[in-house]
């Protein structure tokens, strides 16, 4: 299973944070590291801390968007300090491992700013906020702490498995992939405002919500062909 998960760090503004994860992440097993537009990479700081994890960062992926990062991915959560607007699936780091495993999917792990974390937008990429109970006094955490948070729990899930059998995903077609996914919204918007079913003037949260509808169903890529037919035919009628 770890070889289907990556980590991903947005927007990093410390490269020692960056060599930091790269540690945590191989001792724990893990070793795909996304890095979405670090502020300074590569980095002697970022390589002395990571202490004999060098090689992941040697073969980090370097993208522009997170967008980019996990477009081929089937799964994405999200960490997440805070209640948001329009309230999201929560979990905290167990139960994210958990989904890893019975999912059996291609998986990210996002990590937002030092300072900020992930923005909404970004946050509405993922299928799963995950968040680490800290306690309230003093709940910041360090991203490299934090990225260890996760990846310890992922390896007390595989240490956990018996017999070292093989996970068998749920899915009879491959699981819908995070750029599937924003094709159709974006074919859903552009029939809805076909439609006028949307106010270009007044689209308030409705395709957020969609987003959220959607990503929860976890649609596979047999459903997602099945819906854009559907609005294909609809904008055929018009």
């Amino acid at each position: 299973m770890n070889s289907k998960v990556r980590i991903v760090l947005v927007n990093t503004s410390h490269p020692g944070n960056i060599g930091g994860a790269a540690r945590a992440m191989k001792n724990m097993g893990l070793e795909r590291l996304y890095l979405v537009s670090p502020k300074v990479f590569p980095s002697d700081e970022a390589i002395s801390r990571a202490s004999g994890a060098v090689d992941l960062l040697e073969n980090a992926v370097v993208v522009d968007t997170l967008e980019d990062a996990v477009a081929d991915c089937q799964l994405v959560i999200g960490t997440s300090a805070r209640e948001r607007h329009i309230p999201w699936p929560l979990v905290d780091p167990r139960q994210a491992a958990d989904l890893v495993y019975e999912e059996a999917l291609e998986t990210a792990l996002v990590f937002g700013r030092e300072d900020r974390g992930l923005t909404n937008e970004e946050l509405q990429r993922c299928h799963y906020h995950v968040h680490i109970p800290s306690i309230e006094s003093f709940s910041s955490l360090n991203l490299a702490a934090a990225v260890q948070v996760l990846c310890y729990e992922l390896r007390m899930k595989s240490l956990l498995m018996i017999n070292d059998q093989p996970v068998q995903t749920k899915w009879d077609v491959p699981a819908a992939t995070a750029e599937q996914v924003d094709y159709m919204l974006e074919h859903l918007e552009k029939v809805m405002l076909l439609t006028e079913f949307l106010d270009p003037n007044t689209p308030r949260q409705v395709m957020t919500r969609f987003r959220r509808l959607f990503q929860r169903a976890q649609l596979d890529q047999h459903e997602i062909g099945m819906l854009r037919g559907v609005l294909t035919s609809v904008e055929k009628m018009k």
